[in-house]
């Protein structure tokens, strides 16, 4: 294993985040900016999660 885009969790969390983009733009426009804006960082904070754990392990 290289880097943490090698790691099966990783690849899951980028898939969902794309998901979860893509699901956020179609809510109706009072939900868009709030709930939507939501979304995105959640599932975004997913992947940030898993790239700065996996550079902790490699720093240590």
């Amino acid at each position: 294993m290289k880097s943490y885009q090698d790691l099966d969790i990783y690849k899951i969390s980028l898939e969902l985040f794309f998901e979860t983009h893509r699901f956020s733009l179609k809510l109706p426009s009072y939900e868009k900016y709030e709930l939507g804006s939501q979304l995105r960082r959640s599932s975004d904070s997913i992947n940030t999660n898993i790239m700065e754990g996996y550079g902790r392990k490699s720093y240590k």
